[in-house]
Protein backbone atom coordinates (compact mmCIF):
# COMPACT_ATOMS: atom_id res chain seq x y z
CA UNK A 1 0.00 0.00 0.00
CA UNK A 2 2.88 2.68 -1.13
CA UNK A 3 1.92 5.24 -3.51
CA UNK A 4 2.62 9.06 -3.43
CA UNK A 5 -0.62 10.49 -2.64
CA UNK A 6 -1.46 14.25 -4.38
CA UNK A 7 -2.15 17.05 -2.76
CA UNK A 8 -2.02 21.06 -2.19
CA UNK A 9 2.15 20.21 -0.55
CA UNK A 10 4.26 17.64 -1.54
CA UNK A 11 4.70 14.78 1.01
CA UNK A 12 6.60 12.95 -1.53
CA UNK A 13 9.75 13.09 0.04
CA UNK A 14 9.10 11.86 3.47
CA UNK A 15 6.84 8.80 1.84
CA UNK A 16 9.48 7.68 -0.32
CA UNK A 17 11.94 7.91 3.15
CA UNK A 18 9.75 5.84 4.71
CA UNK A 19 9.36 3.26 2.27
CA UNK A 20 13.64 3.35 2.25
CA UNK A 21 13.76 2.73 5.91
CA UNK A 22 13.10 -0.53 7.59
CA UNK A 23 11.95 0.51 10.78
CA UNK A 24 9.78 2.80 9.82
CA UNK A 25 8.47 1.26 7.34
CA UNK A 26 7.01 -1.82 9.08
CA UNK A 27 5.69 1.27 11.29
CA UNK A 28 4.06 2.67 8.29
CA UNK A 29 2.61 -1.20 7.48
CA UNK A 30 1.11 -1.73 11.15
CA UNK A 31 -0.42 2.31 11.40
CA UNK A 32 -2.11 1.55 7.59
CA UNK A 33 -3.24 -1.96 8.77
CA UNK A 34 -5.11 -0.43 11.88
CA UNK A 35 -7.20 1.96 9.05
CA UNK A 36 -8.28 -0.48 6.46
CA UNK A 37 -7.71 -4.31 7.95
CA UNK A 38 -11.22 -4.49 10.18
CA UNK A 39 -13.19 -3.48 7.26
CA UNK A 40 -10.98 -5.38 4.88
CA UNK A 41 -11.97 -8.40 6.57
CA UNK A 42 -15.08 -7.79 7.64
CA UNK A 43 -16.58 -7.79 3.87
CA UNK A 44 -13.47 -9.91 2.53
CA UNK A 45 -11.53 -7.38 0.50
CA UNK A 46 -8.10 -6.40 -0.23
CA UNK A 47 -6.97 -3.17 -1.01
CA UNK A 48 -6.66 -3.35 -4.72
CA UNK A 49 -10.46 -3.90 -4.54
CA UNK A 50 -11.30 -0.94 -3.46
CA UNK A 51 -10.50 0.95 -6.71
CA UNK A 52 -13.02 -1.15 -8.26
CA UNK A 53 -15.71 0.15 -5.71
CA UNK A 54 -15.03 3.60 -5.12
CA UNK A 55 -13.11 4.73 -7.93
CA UNK A 56 -8.96 5.20 -8.66
CA UNK A 57 -8.76 7.96 -6.28
CA UNK A 58 -10.84 7.12 -3.18
CA UNK A 59 -8.76 4.62 -2.40
CA UNK A 60 -5.33 6.54 -2.12
CA UNK A 61 -7.51 9.96 -0.18
CA UNK A 62 -7.93 7.16 2.32
CA UNK A 63 -4.43 5.47 2.46
CA UNK A 64 -3.34 9.44 2.72
CA UNK A 65 -5.34 9.77 5.88
CA UNK A 66 -3.48 6.88 7.19
CA UNK A 67 -0.32 8.18 6.25
CA UNK A 68 -0.76 11.30 8.48
CA UNK A 69 -2.01 9.24 11.21
CA UNK A 70 1.52 7.57 10.89
CA UNK A 71 3.35 11.25 10.33
CA UNK A 72 1.26 12.44 14.02
CA UNK A 73 3.03 8.68 16.11
CA UNK A 74 5.32 8.99 18.95
CA UNK A 75 7.30 6.27 18.68
CA UNK A 76 9.53 4.89 21.55
CA UNK A 77 10.54 6.32 25.07
CA UNK A 78 11.09 9.53 23.52
CA UNK A 79 8.42 9.87 21.59
CA UNK A 80 10.22 10.60 18.50
CA UNK A 81 8.70 10.99 15.05
CA UNK A 82 9.43 10.08 11.84
CA UNK A 83 8.64 13.65 10.52
CA UNK A 84 11.89 14.75 13.91
CA UNK A 85 13.63 11.77 11.72
CA UNK A 86 13.53 13.17 8.08
CA UNK A 87 13.43 16.49 8.77
CA UNK A 88 16.93 16.22 10.95
CA UNK A 89 18.29 14.09 7.48
CA UNK A 90 16.52 15.68 4.52
CA UNK A 91 15.10 18.70 5.54
CA UNK A 92 17.79 20.88 3.62
CA UNK A 93 15.61 19.09 0.46
CA UNK A 94 12.28 20.93 1.47
CA UNK A 95 11.47 24.28 0.55
CA UNK A 96 10.69 26.30 3.62
CA UNK A 97 6.70 25.97 3.13
CA UNK A 98 6.49 22.64 2.57
CA UNK A 99 8.93 22.11 5.69
CA UNK A 100 5.96 24.02 7.99
CA UNK A 101 3.55 22.15 6.38
CA UNK A 102 4.80 18.98 7.30
CA UNK A 103 5.78 20.04 10.59
CA UNK A 104 1.92 21.12 11.00
CA UNK A 105 0.90 17.98 9.88
CA UNK A 106 2.63 16.13 12.31
CA UNK A 107 0.67 18.28 15.50
CA UNK A 108 -2.51 18.14 14.09
CA UNK A 109 -4.79 15.95 14.71
CA UNK A 110 -7.55 14.37 12.56
CA UNK A 111 -11.11 16.20 13.98
CA UNK A 112 -14.76 15.95 12.47
CA UNK A 113 -15.81 19.47 11.20
CA UNK A 114 -19.00 21.16 10.04
CA UNK A 115 -18.55 23.50 7.44
CA UNK A 116 -20.36 26.59 8.38
CA UNK A 117 -19.50 28.76 5.38
CA UNK A 118 -18.04 28.53 1.78
CA UNK A 119 -16.52 30.30 -0.29
CA UNK A 120 -15.74 28.40 -3.63
CA UNK A 121 -12.10 28.16 -4.43
CA UNK A 122 -11.08 30.45 -1.84
CA UNK A 123 -11.66 29.22 1.25
CA UNK A 124 -14.25 27.34 3.73
CA UNK A 125 -14.94 27.91 7.59
CA UNK A 126 -14.92 24.63 9.63
CA UNK A 127 -15.73 24.11 13.25
CA UNK A 128 -14.17 21.18 15.26
CA UNK A 129 -17.12 18.99 16.70
CA UNK A 130 -15.23 17.07 18.44
CA UNK A 131 -12.94 19.49 20.79
CA UNK A 132 -15.06 22.48 21.01
CA UNK A 133 -12.08 24.68 19.65
CA UNK A 134 -13.31 28.54 17.36
CA UNK A 135 -14.37 27.90 14.36
CA UNK A 136 -11.37 28.40 11.77
CA UNK A 137 -11.03 29.53 8.60
CA UNK A 138 -8.84 27.69 5.89
CA UNK A 139 -7.21 28.45 2.54
CA UNK A 140 -8.57 25.45 -0.23
CA UNK A 141 -9.35 25.71 -3.57
CA UNK A 142 -10.61 22.83 -4.93
CA UNK A 143 -12.44 20.82 -1.94
CA UNK A 144 -14.53 24.04 -1.31
CA UNK A 145 -15.57 23.56 -5.14
CA UNK A 146 -17.94 20.62 -4.08
CA UNK A 147 -18.42 20.90 -0.69
CA UNK A 148 -21.59 22.67 1.16
CA UNK A 149 -22.48 24.40 3.78
CA UNK A 150 -23.39 21.92 6.64
CA UNK A 151 -21.25 18.93 5.27
CA UNK A 152 -19.01 17.46 7.93
CA UNK A 153 -15.82 16.34 7.02
CA UNK A 154 -13.04 14.43 8.40
CA UNK A 155 -9.91 16.37 7.81
CA UNK A 156 -6.76 17.87 9.70
CA UNK A 157 -6.55 21.48 9.80
CA UNK A 158 -2.78 22.43 9.56
CA UNK A 159 -1.30 25.68 10.82
CA UNK A 160 1.17 26.88 8.53
CA UNK A 161 2.36 30.42 9.79
CA UNK A 162 -0.13 33.01 9.15
CA UNK A 163 -2.96 31.08 7.84
CA UNK A 164 -4.28 27.33 8.11
CA UNK A 165 -4.59 24.99 5.54
CA UNK A 166 -6.53 21.22 5.25
CA UNK A 167 -4.67 17.87 4.70
CA UNK A 168 -4.87 15.78 1.97
CA UNK A 169 -6.77 12.88 3.62
CA UNK A 170 -10.22 14.52 3.31
CA UNK A 171 -13.52 12.64 3.90
CA UNK A 172 -16.79 13.74 3.61
CA UNK A 173 -19.19 12.33 6.07
CA UNK A 174 -22.94 11.30 5.85
CA UNK A 175 -25.22 11.29 8.56
CA UNK A 176 -24.98 7.51 8.80
CA UNK A 177 -21.34 7.96 9.09
CA UNK A 178 -20.91 10.41 11.66
CA UNK A 179 -23.46 8.69 13.77
CA UNK A 180 -21.33 5.28 13.25
CA UNK A 181 -18.60 7.32 14.19
CA UNK A 182 -19.60 8.87 17.72
CA UNK A 183 -20.52 5.37 18.45
CA UNK A 184 -17.11 4.06 17.59
CA UNK A 185 -15.78 7.08 19.80
CA UNK A 186 -18.08 6.39 22.85
CA UNK A 187 -16.70 2.59 22.50
CA UNK A 188 -13.22 3.84 22.85
CA UNK A 189 -13.62 6.26 25.35
CA UNK A 190 -16.10 4.28 27.56
CA UNK A 191 -18.92 7.31 27.41
CA UNK A 192 -22.48 6.59 27.74
CA UNK A 193 -24.27 5.74 25.03
CA UNK A 194 -26.48 9.24 24.63
CA UNK A 195 -23.22 11.08 25.24
CA UNK A 196 -21.87 13.63 22.78
CA UNK A 197 -18.06 12.76 22.08
CA UNK A 198 -15.54 16.32 23.17
CA UNK A 199 -11.92 14.72 22.90
CA UNK A 200 -9.07 15.80 23.92
CA UNK A 201 -5.67 16.44 21.73
CA UNK A 202 -4.70 13.25 22.80
CA UNK A 203 -7.50 11.29 22.20
CA UNK A 204 -8.10 11.81 18.84
CA UNK A 205 -4.61 11.28 18.49
CA UNK A 206 -5.40 7.73 19.47
CA UNK A 207 -8.95 7.08 17.76
CA UNK A 208 -7.74 8.11 14.20
CA UNK A 209 -8.18 5.12 12.66
CA UNK A 210 -11.51 5.02 13.90
CA UNK A 211 -12.49 8.12 11.22
CA UNK A 212 -11.04 5.58 8.26
CA UNK A 213 -13.07 2.79 9.43
CA UNK A 214 -16.45 4.54 10.50
CA UNK A 215 -16.12 5.76 6.48
CA UNK A 216 -15.28 2.18 5.09
CA UNK A 217 -17.93 0.59 6.76
CA UNK A 218 -20.99 2.81 5.54
CA UNK A 219 -19.95 3.20 2.68
CA UNK A 220 -18.87 -0.41 1.75
CA UNK A 221 -22.18 -1.94 2.48
CA UNK A 222 -24.05 -0.11 0.21
CA UNK A 223 -21.54 -0.61 -2.54
CA UNK A 224 -21.26 -4.43 -2.23
CA UNK A 225 -25.16 -4.60 -1.69
CA UNK A 226 -26.84 -1.67 -3.01
CA UNK A 227 -30.27 -1.58 -2.28
CA UNK A 228 -33.17 1.22 -2.29
CA UNK A 229 -34.34 2.14 1.03
CA UNK A 230 -38.10 0.99 1.50
CA UNK A 231 -40.25 3.69 0.11
CA UNK A 232 -43.50 4.39 1.75
CA UNK A 233 -46.25 7.01 1.62
CA UNK A 234 -47.72 9.11 4.85
CA UNK A 235 -50.26 5.48 4.96
CA UNK A 236 -47.07 3.02 4.80
CA UNK A 237 -48.30 1.99 1.76
CA UNK A 238 -45.62 0.63 -0.64
CA UNK A 239 -44.56 3.42 -2.99
CA UNK A 240 -45.77 3.28 -6.47
CA UNK A 241 -46.78 5.63 -9.15
CA UNK A 242 -50.33 4.81 -10.82
CA UNK A 243 -52.36 7.61 -13.04
CA UNK A 244 -55.38 6.67 -14.02
CA UNK A 245 -56.71 8.34 -17.12
CA UNK A 246 -60.96 8.31 -17.19
CA UNK A 247 -62.46 9.34 -20.72
CA UNK A 248 -65.13 11.62 -20.78
CA UNK A 249 -68.71 9.88 -22.05
CA UNK A 250 -69.96 11.11 -24.93
CA UNK A 251 -70.86 14.48 -25.43
CA UNK A 252 -69.33 15.30 -22.41
CA UNK A 253 -67.55 18.56 -21.93
CA UNK A 254 -64.89 19.82 -19.48
CA UNK A 255 -66.72 22.27 -17.73
CA UNK A 256 -69.33 19.86 -16.50
CA UNK A 257 -66.37 17.67 -15.04
CA UNK A 258 -65.14 20.34 -13.73
CA UNK A 259 -67.97 21.31 -12.18
CA UNK A 260 -68.89 18.27 -10.68
CA UNK A 261 -65.25 18.27 -8.93
CA UNK A 262 -65.41 21.67 -8.19
CA UNK A 263 -68.42 20.31 -5.38
CA UNK A 264 -66.43 17.48 -4.27
CA UNK A 265 -65.07 18.29 -0.57
CA UNK A 266 -62.18 15.84 -0.27
CA UNK A 267 -60.59 18.22 -3.67
CA UNK A 268 -59.12 21.97 -3.67
CA UNK A 269 -58.89 23.64 -6.86
CA UNK A 270 -55.09 24.46 -7.85
CA UNK A 271 -56.53 26.32 -11.03
CA UNK A 272 -59.45 26.00 -14.00
CA UNK A 273 -58.51 22.95 -14.86
CA UNK A 274 -56.69 21.12 -11.56
CA UNK A 275 -57.12 20.02 -8.12
CA UNK A 276 -55.90 18.21 -5.38
CA UNK A 277 -57.11 15.41 -3.33
CA UNK A 278 -56.37 16.10 0.82
CA UNK A 279 -56.70 14.39 3.16
CA UNK A 280 -56.90 16.07 6.63
CA UNK A 281 -55.47 15.45 9.74
CA UNK A 282 -58.50 14.32 11.46
CA UNK A 283 -59.24 12.30 8.25
CA UNK A 284 -56.29 10.62 6.86
CA UNK A 285 -55.73 6.77 7.50
CA UNK A 286 -53.34 5.43 10.18
CA UNK A 287 -50.14 5.00 8.84
CA UNK A 288 -49.23 0.98 8.30
CA UNK A 289 -45.77 0.94 7.90
CA UNK A 290 -45.08 -2.69 6.93
CA UNK A 291 -41.06 -2.33 7.15
CA UNK A 292 -38.59 0.21 8.61
CA UNK A 293 -37.74 2.67 5.64
CA UNK A 294 -38.38 6.22 4.32
CA UNK A 295 -42.04 7.91 3.97
CA UNK A 296 -42.45 10.26 1.42
CA UNK A 297 -45.18 12.72 0.68
CA UNK A 298 -46.05 16.20 -0.20
CA UNK A 299 -48.28 18.71 2.17
CA UNK A 300 -50.80 21.27 1.72
CA UNK A 301 -52.37 23.87 4.25
CA UNK A 302 -55.14 21.46 4.22
CA UNK A 303 -53.45 18.65 4.90
CA UNK A 304 -51.64 15.61 2.89
CA UNK A 305 -51.20 15.71 -0.70
CA UNK A 306 -53.22 11.84 -1.21
CA UNK A 307 -53.12 12.63 -5.20
CA UNK A 308 -53.66 15.04 -8.26
CA UNK A 309 -56.42 15.50 -10.87
CA UNK A 310 -55.90 17.16 -14.07
CA UNK A 311 -57.84 17.92 -17.08
CA UNK A 312 -56.55 17.17 -20.39
CA UNK A 313 -58.30 17.28 -23.46
CA UNK A 314 -61.43 14.70 -22.94
CA UNK A 315 -59.94 12.93 -20.53
CA UNK A 316 -59.01 13.55 -16.20
CA UNK A 317 -56.10 12.42 -15.52
CA UNK A 318 -55.94 11.03 -11.90
CA UNK A 319 -52.12 10.60 -10.23
CA UNK A 320 -51.28 9.07 -6.55
CA UNK A 321 -48.39 7.08 -5.26
CA UNK A 322 -50.07 3.83 -4.27
CA UNK A 323 -52.56 0.95 -5.59
CA UNK A 324 -54.11 1.63 -2.41
CA UNK A 325 -54.92 5.34 -2.99
CA UNK A 326 -55.82 4.66 -6.42
CA UNK A 327 -58.49 1.97 -5.71
CA UNK A 328 -60.07 5.08 -2.85
CA UNK A 329 -59.03 7.44 -6.17
CA UNK A 330 -61.22 5.82 -8.83
CA UNK A 331 -64.45 5.53 -6.01
CA UNK A 332 -63.38 8.80 -5.70
CA UNK A 333 -63.74 10.41 -9.10
CA UNK A 334 -66.61 8.03 -9.52
CA UNK A 335 -68.60 9.00 -6.69
CA UNK A 336 -67.94 13.21 -8.30
CA UNK A 337 -68.42 12.59 -11.69
CA UNK A 338 -70.47 9.89 -12.00
CA UNK A 339 -72.13 9.16 -15.48
CA UNK A 340 -70.07 12.02 -16.64
CA UNK A 341 -66.66 9.52 -17.11
CA UNK A 342 -65.98 5.87 -18.18
CA UNK A 343 -64.27 3.81 -16.55
CA UNK A 344 -60.37 4.51 -16.60
CA UNK A 345 -57.44 3.42 -18.10
CA UNK A 346 -54.57 2.40 -15.64
CA UNK A 347 -50.46 2.99 -16.30
CA UNK A 348 -48.10 1.95 -13.36
CA UNK A 349 -44.76 2.76 -12.77
CA UNK A 350 -42.29 1.53 -9.85
CA UNK A 351 -39.63 3.51 -8.35
CA UNK A 352 -36.74 1.86 -10.19
CA UNK A 353 -38.83 2.63 -13.73
CA UNK A 354 -39.32 6.12 -12.28
CA UNK A 355 -35.94 6.50 -11.74
CA UNK A 356 -34.53 5.26 -14.60
CA UNK A 357 -36.87 7.51 -16.78
CA UNK A 358 -35.64 10.01 -14.93
CA UNK A 359 -31.79 9.09 -15.67
CA UNK A 360 -33.13 8.78 -19.29
CA UNK A 361 -33.94 12.35 -19.02
CA UNK A 362 -31.40 13.68 -17.71
CA UNK A 363 -33.51 14.60 -15.10
CA UNK A 364 -35.36 16.94 -17.07
CA UNK A 365 -38.80 16.96 -17.85
CA UNK A 366 -40.19 17.00 -21.48
CA UNK A 367 -42.02 20.11 -20.84
CA UNK A 368 -39.39 21.94 -18.79
CA UNK A 369 -38.50 24.54 -21.57
CA UNK A 370 -42.09 25.48 -22.25
CA UNK A 371 -42.15 27.58 -18.86
CA UNK A 372 -39.51 30.60 -18.67
CA UNK A 373 -36.83 29.67 -15.89
CA UNK A 374 -37.55 32.72 -14.08
CA UNK A 375 -41.50 31.90 -13.99
CA UNK A 376 -40.65 28.18 -12.90
CA UNK A 377 -38.27 29.05 -10.36
CA UNK A 378 -41.24 31.36 -8.67
CA UNK A 379 -43.77 28.45 -9.12
CA UNK A 380 -40.94 26.14 -7.57
CA UNK A 381 -40.10 28.43 -4.41
CA UNK A 382 -44.25 28.96 -3.98
CA UNK A 383 -44.54 25.18 -3.47
CA UNK A 384 -41.05 24.46 -1.41
CA UNK A 385 -42.37 27.67 1.00
CA UNK A 386 -45.82 25.76 0.95
CA UNK A 387 -44.30 22.36 1.84
CA UNK A 388 -42.12 23.45 4.39
CA UNK A 389 -44.47 25.64 6.11
CA UNK A 390 -46.90 22.62 6.60
CA UNK A 391 -44.03 20.56 7.63
CA UNK A 392 -43.85 22.97 11.13
CA UNK A 393 -47.12 21.19 11.79
CA UNK A 394 -46.37 17.75 11.00
CA UNK A 395 -44.61 14.69 13.02
CA UNK A 396 -40.88 14.39 11.95
CA UNK A 397 -39.13 11.04 12.62
CA UNK A 398 -35.81 13.06 13.19
CA UNK A 399 -36.99 15.48 15.65
CA UNK A 400 -38.62 11.92 17.75
CA UNK A 401 -42.04 12.08 15.91
CA UNK A 402 -42.94 15.58 17.65
CA UNK A 403 -43.74 18.45 15.18
CA UNK A 404 -40.92 21.14 14.67
CA UNK A 405 -42.90 23.47 16.68
CA UNK A 406 -43.43 21.28 19.59
CA UNK A 407 -39.60 19.91 19.48
CA UNK A 408 -38.10 23.51 20.18
CA UNK A 409 -39.83 24.41 23.41
CA UNK A 410 -37.52 22.07 24.64
CA UNK A 411 -33.53 22.17 25.03
CA UNK A 412 -32.92 18.50 23.84
CA UNK A 413 -35.55 19.11 20.98
CA UNK A 414 -34.16 22.41 20.12
CA UNK A 415 -31.12 21.11 19.45
CA UNK A 416 -32.54 18.14 17.13
CA UNK A 417 -34.57 21.06 15.18
CA UNK A 418 -31.28 22.55 14.62
CA UNK A 419 -29.83 19.53 13.05
CA UNK A 420 -32.77 18.75 11.09
CA UNK A 421 -32.56 22.16 9.39
CA UNK A 422 -28.82 22.11 8.82
CA UNK A 423 -29.65 18.71 6.96
CA UNK A 424 -32.53 20.27 4.79
CA UNK A 425 -30.15 23.01 4.03
CA UNK A 426 -26.88 20.76 3.06
CA UNK A 427 -29.31 18.43 0.66
CA UNK A 428 -31.05 21.31 -1.02
CA UNK A 429 -27.39 22.79 -1.47
CA UNK A 430 -26.23 19.89 -2.95
CA UNK A 431 -29.10 19.61 -5.69
CA UNK A 432 -26.84 21.57 -8.03
CA UNK A 433 -28.54 22.71 -11.18
CA UNK A 434 -31.82 22.73 -9.79
CA UNK A 435 -34.79 25.35 -8.39
CA UNK A 436 -33.67 23.33 -4.47
CA UNK A 437 -30.45 24.47 -4.58
CA UNK A 438 -31.65 28.15 -4.72
CA UNK A 439 -33.77 27.96 -2.11
CA UNK A 440 -33.13 30.16 0.97
CA UNK A 441 -34.48 28.60 4.58
CA UNK A 442 -33.70 31.45 6.68
CA UNK A 443 -37.34 32.02 7.56
CA UNK A 444 -37.50 28.51 8.74
CA UNK A 445 -34.76 29.12 11.51
CA UNK A 446 -36.43 32.64 12.17
CA UNK A 447 -39.90 30.88 12.31
CA UNK A 448 -39.21 28.73 14.76
CA UNK A 449 -36.64 31.05 16.96
CA UNK A 450 -33.22 29.28 16.11
CA UNK A 451 -31.89 31.54 13.95
CA UNK A 452 -29.53 32.51 16.58
CA UNK A 453 -28.27 28.80 16.38
CA UNK A 454 -27.67 28.89 12.98
CA UNK A 455 -23.76 29.45 12.68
Amino acid sequence: MGKTVKQGHDLGGIIDFAHREEVWAARLAEVVDEHFLPALEEFDLDFEDLADMLGEQAPWTLWGCAFEDFLARRWGPDGQTIVDVYLKRRGWSEKVLNRAYIEGLRDAPVSLHEVIDVVPGVSMTLRDLLTGADPVTVREKSATRSLKQWDRVAVRVVPVRDHHLISGGLLVFSPDAVALLFDGLRDALRLRKTATPHLTVEQLRSCAPLFVSAWLFTHLPRLLDPQLPHLTNTDGEDLEFHELRFPFATGVAQGQVAAALDAAAELTPDGPKSWSWLATAKGAPKARRKKPGTALGTFAEGGTVLGALELKGKALILQVNSKERAARGEVLVRKAAGDLLRPPLTTIQTVEQAMRDRDAHGGQSNDADEIPPEIARQIMQEHFDRHYRATFDQPIPALGGKTPRQAVRSAAGRKKVVEWLKLLENNSAKAERTPMAEYDFRWMWEELGVLEERR
